[in-house]
């Protein structure tokens, strides 16, 4: 499902559950020592789709660790990203030739817990999302591509970025597309976003400041998935 949200040159990997031949590599056992037994099937079945990704890349089975604020370290010259929800765990890896940067998140279609919208938007999304249609959860897909959005900007900034730091937009497409066509009909809608960054968007990799980030959404299964490759 992943899969549709990226065009070519991203690789992909999901999970629907906790394989049997998911297991944590030297290094990454530590990263879990404390952890209660949902978080580590969570961490372990995350990182074995992160192989899964960079094996279709080529690139042999190596520990993924954890860097500053959580970001998960990948090969030299690789970019990625892990997400893991109730029921999905997924990954994405790609080239940092072709790819600048990139972030996906999950979340469980369902509405977010009373307060929490208040606390991670803007007073503008929140007016926007008043008056958008209610067959779908928007509180929780705004959540959602602010999640990507971080995911994607912190290995080129090194920096927070706040839930107030970045100003969310959606477009809804009227046919359910993906970048690889018509998408299947477990898709409930699907549609882009568009994350304008609020605060300074200076990057340390080199290449032009973050000041847009553009991404796309779908809804399916129960699940919302959210997803940014900066190119």
């Amino acid at each position: 499902m992943i899969e549709l949200l990226f065009s070519r040159g991203v690789a992909t990997a999901e999970a629907f559950g906790d394989p049997v031949d998911a297991v944590l590599l030297p290094g990454e056992e530590s990263l879990v020592a404390q952890a209660v037994d949902k978080r580590r099937r969570e961490f372990t079945t995350a990182r074995h789709c992160g192989r899964q990704a960079l094996g279709k890349l080529g690139i042999d089975p190596v520990p993924i660790l954890r860097g500053e604020r959580g970001t998960p370290l990948w090969p030299p010259n690789v970019v990625g990203s892990l997400t893991h929800c109730d029921g999905y765990r997924a990954a994405v890896a790609a080239y940092a030739l072709a790819v600048r940067s990139l972030g996906i998140d999950a979340e469980p279609h369902a509405a977010l817990p009373a307060g929490v919208l208040d606390h991670t938007s803007l007073p503008d999304e929140r007016e926007v999302l008043a008056r958008r249609s209610t067959d779908l959860h928007w509180d929780r897909l705004l959540f959602c591509a602010k999640e990507a959005t971080y995911k994607a900007w912190f290995p080129l900034t090194g920096r927070w970025l706040g839930f107030a730091d970045a100003h969310i937009t959606f477009t809804r497409d009227e046919q359910v597309t993906t970048e690889t066509g018509v998408g299947p009909e477990s898709i409930v809608a699907a549609g882009t976003f568009t994350s304008t960054i609020l605060i300074d968007g200076a990057a340390t990799d080199g290449g032009p400041p973050l000041l847009t980030l553009p991404g796309r959404w779908l809804i399916s299964d129960g699940l919302i998935l959210t997803a940014i490759a900066l190119h």
